[in-house]
Formats: C-alpha cells, structure tokens, sequence
C-alpha cells in the first residue's frame, strides 16, 4: 500500500513508522506538513498520491482548549476537512483518530462503537465535530477511537507522557498526588499501531475502539508504574476537584474494542501486560 503518513515524528507516529514498514511509506513532521494549509496538505498529498492517508496530528492540549477554542477547531475540525476533501480528490481513505473524551463519562460499562457520544468541553466537541466531519463526508474513511496514549517517543504537545512524569517525579523524590475518579484505559502506543497495520491489512472501514484491556483509575495506573519498576515513590489518591482543571473530563471513559473482536481482529494486550513491554 503507498500511505501518508502525518505527525510522524508523534508517539504514535513514531511506532507507525516501525508497524508499516512493509508498506510504501511517506513520513511526514509536522514541520514539513501543516494540515491547517490546504494548499500546501493538497500539493504534497498530490505529488505522494497515497491510497491510505493516517492524520496523526490534533490540537490536544485540553485545557488550552477553553481558553483557544479557536486553536482546537483549526486543529481538530477545519484541519480534518482540508484532508478529506484531498482524500475524496485522490479516492484514498482517510485514517482519523479521536478520543474516548468524546464521552460523558455517566457509564459504568464500557463504550461500544455504538454508544452515543456527548462531549463535555471544547476539546472534546472539537474533537466530536471532526468525527462527524469524517464520517459525513469522507468518502473511505477508517476512524479510531483511542485512551491515554503513552509511547517511547513521549508527547511532543503535552511535554511528555503519564509514564516518563510519574519516573521523573519518583526519580526527584516528589510527593505524587493522582486523582483516583477517573477510569480509563491506558493505550500503549506499539500495540495501537501493530492493531491499525492489521486492520487495513484486512480492509475493513469504518469505525473503531482501539485500547489496551481492562480498566483501572490514573492513581491504580501510577502504582502500577511504580510496582512493575520496582520504583519507590511517594503516591497518594486524590479526586479531581482537587486540581479545578478548566476542562472537564469524563470519570468514566473506558471503550470496548466490540468491533475488533466481532470481526476476530483483536490484537489488543491487557495494559498492565503492555506497561511491562513499554517498561523494559
């Protein structure tokens, strides 16, 4: 398959890069590629002419968002529609991501493709807008919805991710507060690529949940962190109203990967098994 690849130096990006090397890959940074341009997104896209274009890139700074919804639909809405509109001209099918935040969180089960979204910030409308974009008017599309992305390369928006912050933070002897209402899923950025290289291997379009099993809180996800490093450190579970984030988050966020195993795809490790791979 000839694929675009967009946010490549990302850490999800980076393990896109190790996960599709059995295809004809073009990487590109987001210095080189700028998905708010159109006329630039066009011109490159044209002269690749990929069959599969995967968009790693979003504006996901949450809490930003509040105060810069402007920054949020330019990355998240107005950037999906520039792609689409390339894609539909080359007839490639667009790879879009998006967020378990797309929740209200009022579930005690976890979130099917099938369940209905009801976004609670900017972020997370922003984030629900691009979806209804893709899904309306992309042509061929394959849309994955994904948790608490950790990876080798880190997170280049947010300065880090959750696994590197609570070592650096053992590692300083500091006192570590981690709220213990919200549950999630704890996504190792590896097994999200090897998952996607295996379902447009398949062919199959549409959309997906795509997360590590099980669930736990971010408190229970430290500990672990910490218990598998055989790391000593000063955790203590805390609640989010302690920390007054302007965004609100979802208490409850964890999605199914229903689809995957309808269709015997499912590649998806449990996330403790997967923190000890990333671990090592």
């Amino acid at each position: 398959m000839n694929i675009a690849l967009l946010g490549a130096n990302g850490q999800l990006g980076q393990d896109l890069r190790s996960a599709l090397l059995a295809h004809d890959l073009h990487a590109f940074t987001r210095k080189e590629f700028d998905v708010t341009d159109y006329a630039r997104s066009r011109s490159v896209l044209m002269d690749v002419r990929p069959e599969v274009i995967i968009n790693t890139t979003a504006y996901h700074r949450v809490d930003d968002c509040e105060s810069h919804p402007e920054l949020a639909y330019a990355g998240n809405v107005l950037a999906v529609l520039n792609l689409i509109r390339v894609a539909n001209e080359l007839a490639a099918t667009l790879v879009h991501f998006s967020t378990d935040y797309i929740f209200d969180g009022k579930s005690r089960a976890p979130y099917t493709e099938t369940s209905v979204p009801f976004p609670l910030s900017v972020y997370a409308n922003s984030k629900f807008a691009g979806e209804l974009m893709v899904r309306s008017t992309a042509r061929k599309h394959l849309m994955i919805r994904t948790c608490g992305l950790y990876g080798a390369a880190g997170s280049s928006g947010k300065g880090g991710n959750f696994v590197q912050t609570m070592l650096a933070k053992a590692h300083r002897k500091e006192p570590i507060r981690i709220v213990n209402d919200q549950v999630v899923t704890p996504t190792y950025t590896v097994d999200l690529a090897n998952q996607i290289a295996a379902v447009l291997q398949s062919g199959h379009l549409g959309l997906f949940h795509m997360t590590n099993e099980g669930s736990c809180t971010w408190f229970e996800f430290a500990r672990a962190i910490f218990d598998i490093a055989g790391i000593e450190a000063n955790l203590s579970p805390t609640t989010s109203d302690v920390f007054k984030a302007p965004a609100i988050r979802p208490m409850y966020s964890v999605l199914e990967n229903a689809r995957l195993k309808e269709l015997g795809l499912n590649r998806m490790r449990h996330w403790r098994e997967a923190l000890a791979a990333y671990l090592k």
